[in-house]
């Protein structure tokens, strides 16, 4: 492992314990072969959506300049969703630093769990990175909620 940055160190520690003490619910995220830059995640699809009874797992990379700049997150469980793309890439503001986007170093992992979630429970179809699969969310909801939930059931659970 490389040298991480001490502020790094007892900012992540801080958040794990949080995490681990006092866990959203439908959400899991632990070190990587206990390396505290390097996490995994698992969050249980929502209630009321097409994801519900899966477990999407996410990979998780702590950048060297982190609070500052967002981690890099990327789902290993496959999702049909128009924001997050067959290699798991997702497009959601709060992953994406200023101008473009909306992080701020006052996020934490928790909270960009709780959006990941939220992101499975209500998919943005006006900026997709699947726009095949945003246009089916907007003009026939049940064929989207329908390859949602065979694909939850194929990959996620």
């Amino acid at each position: 492992m490389a040298t991480v940055d001490k502020r790094i160190l007892i900012r992540m520690g801080k958040e794990l314990t949080d995490l681990e003490q006092t866990p959203p619910l439908g959400v899991a995220c632990y070190p990587v072969n206990d390396n505290i830059v390097h996490l995994q995640a698992e969050i249980a699809g929502p209630e009321d959506s097409p994801y519900h009874g899966g477990s999407f797992k996410i990979d998780i990379h702590i950048p060297d300049r982190y609070p500052f700049e967002p981690p890099r997150c990327q789902f290993l469980t496959r999702v049909y969703h128009p924001n997050i793309d067959e290699q798991g890439l997702i497009c959601l503001d709060i992953l994406k630093g200023p101008p473009k986007g909306t992080w701020l170093p006052s996020i934490n992992i928790t909270t960009m769990l709780i959006s990941l979630q939220l992101l499975l429970a209500q998919p943005n179809p006006d900026d997709p990175l699947l726009v095949d699969v945003a246009t089916e969310f907007k003009e026939n909801r049940e064929l989207f909620k329908y390859k949602a939930k065979a694909f939850t059931k194929k990959y996620a659970t």
